[in-house]
């Protein structure tokens, strides 16, 4: 990460990037040898509706409502489109996971790059009246970090309880005098297992990492999704502000922008506007802004995740919200914790997957899934439905994405449109499923982000918010250059062998 004084030039801050993820790698080596990818499990009957709609458990803030209640709820979630879609996939879901638990009431407002979410995030905790919960696996100490930290401090001072955890493999260069000038001015800030076991003796494992992005202020608004407090979203990610719109700042990559050309350590840009984006500014990412009854929700897994860790400091209680019911949002909360196995969120997207009708629509920052996932991709396109992901062309982990790359003849074989954005580093996390089931938070579809960290995602139900995702999606489709099956199998020896070493190191990434 820059120092404040000076910036280090792109190669070396690229080199130190990568290096530092090959040695929290590392660290998974002895775990990975014993456990590897999960095995793959038979794929999720629907229960039929009846039996689905008894397991779903509809709550507020009030705890679980009236089974009336939750009736007129689900019925309303139906009319809003693609409604036999809808309970489709609270048939998958409930199959998938026993008693299904989904908070009603909530607004879900998507925010796309870090301008946007930086913007609403600061003015959420400015207007904090008792609490702010803040979870990040990286924390830079300079830049957008720094205005973070001027905030919470101001807010601190007025009387406001403010709880900082971040990562310590994350955030490992930045220097401990921030997070101590924030400690001094009041804030609770504490390390997730810290490197140093020294540092709070009896909370110390190397292997699990909290890699969790996450705000909720008060009981009004919280916020996921994949981006940290770091300088990298300093920009949209195409130069534009506070909102990327593709085609209003270069539109789609100049042709022959793609796959080829990018096997060094930071990749390429593309042409535009002469402009050459770093990989150190400007990525692409979502975040989504939630209020509602789910905030309490997310509000407690951070309070477990501080508890369980020995955190210093109390977390005080949840404070009355400002209204009770926020929209019409039906939205489930998935934390997970490798104690308690393999993520949920994987779990929940293989399902959907598996059971998908229409399109699986899938954007993700890293891309390193096993043999299971793409698996169940290729079938859904194998039997007719339209499978496209945007994947990145240029990454800050390059192995990742030769591990991606290595699956393409496959995906391509069988029906997957795949796309590789090139003019940014994308890391976005998202999927949309049948227009009805859509995802947003920190998990990767990769080894760490399925069985070694700690992560926090979204599942929001319906065609409403399924459209706006779709949209975004399709945005980010005509960002991107696609990856024709052609052109690919002409690829060359060097990004053959790339692809063999990704595909051997997966399951360290």
């Amino acid at each position: 990460m820059p120092c404040p004084e000076a910036r280090r030039p792109f190669r070396a801050a690229a080199l130190w990037r990568v290096l530092r993820h090959f040695a929290s790698a590392a660290l998974l080596i002895g775990a990975t040898a014993c456990s590897g990818m999960p095995e793959r499990e038979e794929a999720v009957q629907p229960l039929p509706p009846t039996l689905a709609n008894a397991a779903v458990t509809l709550q507020d803030r009030g705890g679980e409502v009236s089974t009336a209640t939750k009736t007129r709820d689900l019925a309303k979630l139906r009319a809003e489109g693609r409604g036999d879609l809808v309970q489709h996939h609270l048939g998958v879901l409930t199959a998938a996971g026993g008693e299904l638990k989904l908070f009603r009431g909530n607004s879900a407002r998507l925010l796309v790059d870090g301008p946007q979410t930086f913007g609403a995030m600061k003015a959420a905790i400015a207007e904090a009246r008792e609490r702010v919960l803040f979870e990040s696996y990286i924390v830079e100490d300079d830049g957008v970090a720094l205005e973070f930290a001027d905030l919470l401090l101001r807010k601190a001072a007025e009387g406001v309880k403010v709880a900082l955890l971040y990562d310590s493999v994350g955030s490992m260069d930045s220097d401990p005098a921030f997070f101590e000038r924030l400690r001094q001015g009041g804030v609770a800030v504490c390390a997730f297992n810290p490197v140093n076991p020294l540092e709070r003796p009896g909370y110390w494992g190397l292997l699990q990492r909290n890699h969790r992005k996450m705000l909720a202020v008060d009981s009004d608004v919280a916020f996921t999704g994949g981006i940290n407090l770091s300088n990298v979203y300093s920009e949209g990610s195409f130069g534009s502000g506070s909102a990327r719109r593709p085609g209003g700042s270069g539109g789609k990559p100049t042709a022959g922008v793609g796959w080829t050309g990018l096997g060094g350590l930071g990749g390429s840009s593309a042409k535009g506007g002469g402009r050459r984006l770093a990989l150190d500014e400007g990525w692409r990412d979502t975040q989504v802004e939630l209020r509602g009854p789910v905030v309490g929700a997310m509000a407690l897994v951070f309070r477990e995740s501080w508890l369980s860790q020995g955190c210093p400091g109390d977390l005080p209680p949840a404070p009355p919200p400002r209204r009770a019911t926020a929209g019409e949002r039906v939205v489930k909360v998935i934390a997970g914790n490798p104690e308690e196995g393999i993520n949920p969120t994987y779990r929940a997207l293989l399902a959907a997957v598996d059971a998908s009708v229409l399109s699986v629509h899938l954007t993700m920052a890293y891309f390193a899934p096993g043999p299971d996932m793409v698996k169940s991709l290729s079938d859904a396109a194998a039997r007719g439905v339209d499978v496209q992901l945007v994947l990145p062309g240029r990454s800050d982990v390059q192995l990742v994405l030769h591990a991606a790359r290595s699956y393409y003849t496959q995906l391509l074989e069988a029906g997957v449109r795949i796309h590789e954005m090139t003019r940014t580093v994308m890391h976005a996390k998202t999927a949309v499923i049948d227009g009805v089931f859509s995802t947003v938070g920190s998990s990767n579809l990769d080894w760490r982000s399925i069985v070694g960290n700690n992560e926090i995602d979204v599942i929001v139900l319906g065609d409403d918010f399924g459209q706006e995702l779709e949209a975004l999606f399709q945005e980010d489709v005509m960002a991107s250059s696609p990856i024709e099956a052609a052109a690919w199998d002409e690829r060359g020896l060097k990004q053959r062998f790339l692809e063999f070493i990704g595909r051997l190191m997966e399951p360290l990434l």
